[in-house]
């Protein structure tokens, strides 16, 4: 059977939405940088012979709209290369890679680009429709499906006099809030699974002190592809991470999203820009060109459950992946849960069995950052780097997804 392979990743350093080092970057340009980052690290790869460009977005519109995919196409050079832009909001870019692979394993193509984009800082420009909270309270809303009018306005009633609990509002005949920002949901599963305030900054501040150790040990340096702003300045690194964080600091901050909850800026991700991309080709075609594969793609799975509970989606998503690759969460050597939310994380990896030495072993999103887009190409580079540095053969790639979904996938390195 043919395999779909890995065969060259990359990505742009992760700025911070609205005042960091990327907010003057537009994500058209962004994806393109990222793309031809991939692509460099190829040269044996002809361009016309890639059948197609899959980029993902969380929120493609404005700027990032006019099927952006097609338009980074063009302005690589690259005119008869069609292009897709989709989204499965924070899954985007791993759906696109799972897309890649089905056409390859369909027979339906031999290479594929398979890309991510996210310029938060540019929302807005040109179209405010479906924008997340809080930029949508700065453009202003009323594009809301009427039908989840109740179920926003009982989300509203929670977030302003607080919870002592999550119940499943399908169980009282009532429908879910799907518009439930996602800060929400961390507080709702929060309630429901009982993870402390405590519990959450302490994955926080191991996050960062992770992350911290792998900018020192030059992991992080090793995947990013300098990008030059429009001033001629050049940005190398992540706007996230910080240095000598402590539990004492984040357990100082105040909640973001419930006057008593337990979501801070110390325990979730930040709102980001950057861009990602993945060449996925079928084994036979790489050994026709002599391209060595880093990795095959063993299996993805994608999962649902309650909008307002989303955060648990990592779970039977993996379920579903770890199954269709006829192995268990013990035959994974490291694991990547993306970090939206350490109130999701925790029950995520908990529920997964996951110990936490092989658990985002260099720190997650809630350092590094989360361009919705971006992360799940970001995380298939950062999953087969740890496999390279660490000679681990099997990871894990999985996600919670706004509106009430999980994603997982499943890599060998090769």
């Amino acid at each position: 059977m043919t395999e779909a392979v890995i065969v060259a990743t990359a990505r742009t350093p992760i700025g911070r939405a609205v005042k960091g080092s990327l907010k003057d970057l537009r994500p058209d340009d962004l994806a393109a940088t990222a793309v031809r980052a991939a692509l460099d690290k190829v040269p044996d790869l002809d361009p016309a012979i890639i059948d197609d460009l899959y980029l993902g977005c969380g929120l493609p519109g404005g700027e990032a709209g006019f099927n952006m995919g097609r338009v980074v196409s063009v302005l690589l050079g690259y005119d008869h290369l069609p292009a897709a832009t989709l989204t499965r909001y924070c899954a985007s870019s791993l759906q696109t890679t799972r897309m890649a692979a089905h056409a390859i394993k369909a027979g339906e193509g031999d290479v594929f680009i398979s890309a991510g984009v996210e310029a938060v800082s540019r929302y807005g420009r040109g179209n405010s429709d479906g924008l997340p909270e809080p930029v949508q309270a700065q453009v202003g809303g009323g594009w809301q499906n009427p039908v989840f009018d109740a179920a926003r306005e009982r989300s509203a009633h929670r977030a302003e006099n607080g919870a002592v609990g999550w119940d499943d509002p399908r169980e009282s005949g009532e429908v879910p809030d799907i518009y439930l920002a996602m800060g929400q949901t961390a507080e709702n599963l929060a309630l429901a699974r009982g993870v402390t305030r405590a519990e959450m900054d302490a994955f926080g501040v191991r996050s960062q002190n992770l992350a911290e150790k792998a900018i020192a040990d030059g992991f992080w340096a090793e995947e990013i592809t300098p990008v030059t702003l429009p001033d001629g300045t050049v940005v190398a690194t992540d706007d996230g991470p910080r240095a000598g964080v402590t539990l004492e600091a984040v357990s100082g901050l105040k909640p973001v999203f419930r006057p008593d909850g337990r979501v801070t800026a110390g325990n979730c991700c930040p709102l980001n820009d950057g861009a990602a991309a993945v060449i996925v080709m079928s084994d036979t075609k790489a050994a026709e060109l002599g391209i060595t594969p880093l990795a095959r793609i063993v299996s993805t799975g994608v999962t649902a459950m309650s909008p307002e509970i989303m955060g648990i989606g990592p779970v039977e998503a993996s379920w579903q992946a770890l199954a269709r690759a006829g192995l268990g969460i013990d035959d994974m050597d490291l694991v990547e849960i993306n970090e939206a939310f350490a109130a999701q994380v925790i029950p995520s990896y908990q529920d997964l069995g996951v110990p936490l030495e092989k658990l985002n072993v260099h720190g997650g999103a809630i350092a590094v950052g989360h361009p919705f887009g971006m992360t799940g190409a970001r995380i298939t580079g950062t999953l087969l780097h740890g496999l390279q540095r660490t000679g681990g053969r099997y990871g894990l790639e999985t996600m919670c997804v706004g509106g009430g979904q999980g994603m997982a996938m499943v890599i060998e390195r090769l």
